[in-house]
C-alpha cells in the first residue's frame, strides 16, 4: 500500500520569506492524496508543535493544517516536536500497521522537516519516494529556494538505503509510471 505524508503544511509557514511555489506544491498534495485514496493507500499528515510562544505552538492560528489541503475523514494526523517526524512519535507504529509498501513524503521545510524525516525513513527500511515537486521551502541566505529544493532531490536520489529511496514528480505518480 501506498502512504502519502505530508509534513509540516500548516498555516503558520506563511510566516516570513515566501515559500517557493507554495500553491502549486499544496495543488500536487492534494493531487496525489486523492489518487492515493483512490487506490486504497492512505494520507497521514503530520502536524508541527511547537513550544510556548512559537508560530507553531499547539492549538494556535499557526498550527492549523492549511486550509487548501483536501483532508479525508480517515486520514491521519501525528503531532511532532522535532524535525524527525519518526522522533518520540507513533509514525513507524501507524505505518507499519498499516502495511505501508511505499511511502511518498511531501510537504515543509524541505532542507530541515522534509529532510530529516525521508533519511530516517530510509534508514527505518522503509521504501521512500520524496515526491520532487511536492516539497517547498523558502530562499536561504546562501541558496534560492528551488537550487535548495533541486539539491536535496539530488541528494536523496542518491542516498543508499535498506528500502530504497527513488525521488519521482507527482505526474508519474499520478500516472502510475513507476
Amino acid at each position: 500500500m501506498d502512504v502519502l505524508l505530508v509534513v509540516d503544511m500548516q498555516t503558520g509557514l506563511r510566516e516570513g520569506l515566501p515559500k517557493y511555489d507554495l500553491l502549486g506544491v499544496v495543488g500536487r498534495i492534494n493531487a496525489l492524496g486523492g489518487a492515493i485514496r483512490k487506490r486504497g493507500g492512505r494520507v497521514v499528515f503530520i502536524q508541527h508543535a511547537g513550544a510556548a510562544g512559537d508560530i507553531f505552538e499547539s492549538g494556535t492560528p499557526g498550527w492549523r493544517f492549511l486550509p487548501e489541503l483536501r483532508r479525508a475523514p480517515d486520514d491521519f494526523a501525528v503531532a511532532k516536536t522535532l524535525n524527525d517526524s519518526f522522533h518520540e512519535t507513533p509514525l513507524r507504529e501507524i505505518l507499519t500497521n498499516l502495511g505501508t509498501e511505499r511511502l511518498l513524503v511531501a510537504g515543509w521545510a524541505t532542507d530541515f522537516c522534509v529532510d530529516a524525516t525521508v533519511r530516517r525513513a530510509a534508514t527505518l527500511g522503509f521504501s521512500v519516494v520524496p515526491v520532487a515537486d511536492a516539497h517547498t521551502v523558502s530562499d536561504r541566505p546562501h541558496l534560492s529556494a528551488k537550487a535548495v529544493i533541486d539539491h536535496h532531490n539530488w541528494v536523496w536520489g542518491g542516498l543508499i538505503a535498506p528500502g530504497g529511496i527513488t525521488v519521482l514528480p507527482t505526474h508519474t505518480i499520478l500516472n502510475g509510471d513507476c
